[in-house]
């Protein structure tokens, strides 16, 4: 079922997730759930609180993305990253490379609206999966990138926090429209 995605300005965005500490129906509905999100709305990735829950559970799938190459690891073999997609992760933790790469970012919370945004170039991490396994997980390319992004959603860190001030200052008052527009009526 698709879900709503929930846009910037409502406080959800902002909140950091509780840890899934049991895999039951519910949480496997609305993983599949934000998975069909997350693709019908042309994405690469969704977390919880884009839906409007506050939850450490991700999805990520660039396996669409023709024209980036990223490459995957689990568990410490190499694999290929666009087949193995989709993930869906719950309670990640990453670590980041020391180098770092800019790159341009979307965000389907905040739509029409794109940035260059500096991300390591690679993270190293760990996640629990839908069946209670703990992977671990090496990545480069989009697919690190898309780890860095949705995770920093399930800490209530968006993209624009992110952005250089430059870009905040050019973006301004369309970014206040839209927390205008989407905060909670009282």
């Amino acid at each position: 079922m698709k879900l709503p995605i929930v846009r910037y300005g409502h406080p959800v965005l902002r909140a950091k997730g509780k840890r899934v500490e049991k895999v039951d129906a519910r949480i496997r509905e609305l993983a599949a759930n934000m998975l069909e999100t997350m693709h019908e709305a042309n994405g690469v990735g969704l977390a919880a609180q884009q839906i409007g829950e506050a939850l450490q559970l991700t999805v990520i799938d660039v396996g669409a993305a023709e024209d980036q190459a990223s490459t995957l690891k689990l568990n410490g073999e190499e694999v290929d990253a666009k087949t193995s997609m989709p993930l869906v992760l719950l309670n990640p933790e990453l670590t980041l490379a020391h180098s770092t790469v800019v790159g341009l970012e979307g965000c389907l919370s905040f739509p029409e609206i794109t940035a260059d945004i500096s991300r390591a170039s690679s993270v190293l991490g760990y996640a629990e999966t839908l069946d209670g396994k703990t992977i671990e997980i090496e990545a480069t390319g989009l697919l690190a990138r898309a780890l860095q992004h949705e995770v920093d959603h399930l800490h209530g860190i968006l993209f624009i926090d992110r952005m250089s001030a430059v870009t905040k200052v050019a973006l301004r008052s369309r970014l206040r429209r839209m927390q205008r527009e989407n905060a909670p009526r009282r």
